[in-house]
């Protein structure tokens, strides 16, 4: 009996890809994972790492194996409520909005002027029986939760594999290539094992395992992905979230892009949003090969629409605040609200088309996505460097002016909530999740997009973004 080990996502949820270990079985059961979510937190030199893992498969002892760069010691892992994994993976996940034509001859009450900078502020392991021990060295063991962990060193990638096979865990093929160039730095094995005693299975078989955090200081800002490729099927997706203070980041050994956003889609989109996604993101990688995709940036204190709450303090905490290193001083007070931008990564492989783990460097501010005009007209397009970061997925239905117009001078295209007769099929701000699983049609982009995808040549039937598509001629007075 084959068993999926789908580690979810935030970021989110739909969660996507490699794992950054890969999981070993008792028993001899055969483990894939395709999809994960992690959300690292960074200031300075220290990272907290959080991984949510949901695993499905027969009721038996499985584990983790992450490379880490030091020996964590218990005070530094814990595990973590489900539901912050949930509510940061809706909060940066590409949304559906749904806007309403204003009335064309509603005139607007003068307002005083604001200052346009304060608009902007508003917005069971052992011991090994016969590995060489000089070879590898049990370097830890505790327990957390239902997880008992150990962490190993190792000088040789083959007395590794032997050592977790002499513990009982069949090792994918392939294994012993992929440890060697995390031994040759150094690195330590993170090792996880699931006494399923202490946890309870759904009735689809679905482990509900409690998400695992720990933290560590290196100079380096990177992610161990390639022992994920391990368990990977076919395609897998990985969701990176990461928090830190007020700074986004991008991939440093990969090709970067944004994806295409402030696309009008049909209404028929409220029903198929998570198909259109899909195959707008299926898109942007087959002419951005081997690109990571940045999908939010954004301050995690607030948002713009809101498809669930912004972060709270709680949950700053929660996913790492309380390791980072003590305030500096009055300017770095502790868990500073509104300091903290969250960036939403999502990388899409498979075995052969990755060949290193993920580098992490500091990047510019951008922005994007919103309902932003660039020049009182046209709808801003894509990413562009700014000062802050204010960058999202968004999509938006519009709804023409269906109303007599009984004015001279109509003034169509302005964009607002739900007309009182629209008011209760209205809904809010609603995520693309689970996408990792949805099925993939590249047409589409194509059947679902009225405005023009300039990234992508698709035309649309609309000029731009932004504008009514209306069947006839608006009524005149």
């Amino acid at each position: 009996m084959n068993a999926k080990a789908l580690v979810a996502a935030v970021l989110l949820p739909f969660a996507a890809h490699a794992f950054c270990g890969f999981y070993v079985a008792g028993g001899g059961a055969e483990l894939f994972n395709n999809a994960t979510q992690v959300v690292l937190m960074r200031d300075g030199t220290r990272t907290v790492l959080s991984m949510q893992n949901n695993y499905e498969g027969p009721p038996a002892d499985f584990a983790m194996v992450v490379p880490v760069p030091v020996v964590l010691k218990k005070e530094q892992v814990k595990t973590l409520p489900r539901d912050v994994f949930t509510r940061i993976d809706q909060l940066s996940a590409p949304r559906l909005v749904e806007y309403w034509e204003v009335d064309p001859c509603f005139v607007e009450p003068r307002y005083e002027e604001e200052d346009e900078s304060a608009v902007e502020l508003k917005m069971d392991v052992q011991r090994s029986g016969g590995a060489p021990t000089a070879l590898v060295k049990v370097e830890a063991r505790f327990e957390v939760g239902e997880y008992d962990v150990v962490i190993l060193s190792a000088k040789d990638a083959l007395a590794l594999e032997q050592w977790l096979k002499q513990n009982k865990y069949k090792i994918p093929d392939g294994a012993e290539p992929l440890f060697k160039p995390y031994i040759q730095q150094g690195m330590k094995f993170f090792v996880a094992k699931v006494n399923v005693k202490k946890v309870t299975f759904d009735d689809k078989g679905m482990a509900k395992l409690s998400p695992l955090r720990f933290h560590y200081d290196s100079e380096k800002f990177e992610l161990p992905v390639r022992l994920g490729l391990i368990n990977a099927k076919a395609k897998q997706d990985l969701i990176v979230q990461i928090l830190a203070k007020n700074q986004r980041y991008e991939l440093a050994n990969l090709p970067n892009v944004t994806i295409p956003t402030n696309i009008d889609l049909a209404p028929s989109a409220k029903s198929e949003f998570p198909y259109f996604y899909v195959s707008l993101f299926d898109r942007t990688l087959e002419k951005n090969p081997k690109a990571v995709v940045t999908e939010y940036a954004w301050q995690a204190t607030s948002c713009d629409p809101c498809p669930t709450s912004p972060l709270s303090q709680a949950d700053f905490a929660t996913l790492g605040a309380d390791a980072l290193p003590p305030a500096k001083g009055p300017d770095d007070p502790y868990n500073p609200a509104g300091q903290f931008v969250l960036t939403r990564l999502h990388a899409r492989y498979d075995k052969t088309s990755l060949g290193e783990d993920l580098v992490f460097r500091a990047a510019r501010p951008i922005v994007g996505g919103r309902e932003f005009l660039t020049d009182g007209k046209n709808l801003e397009q894509g990413s562009r460097p700014d000062s802050w970061n204010n960058f999202q997925g968004r999509y938006a239905i519009r709804y023409p002016w269906k109303g007599a117009v009984k004015c001279a001078s109509p003034t169509y295209g302005r964009w607002g909530g739900p007309w009182r007769s629209e008011a209760a099929q209205a809904g809010g701000a609603k995520s693309a999740s689970d996408t990792a699983f949805v099925a993939r049609d590249p047409a589409k982009v194509e059947a679902l997009a009225e405005s023009p995808v300039p990234e992508l040549a698709v035309k649309g039937k609309k000029a731009r973004a932004g504008e009514p598509l209306r069947a006839a001629a608006a009524p005149k007075k």
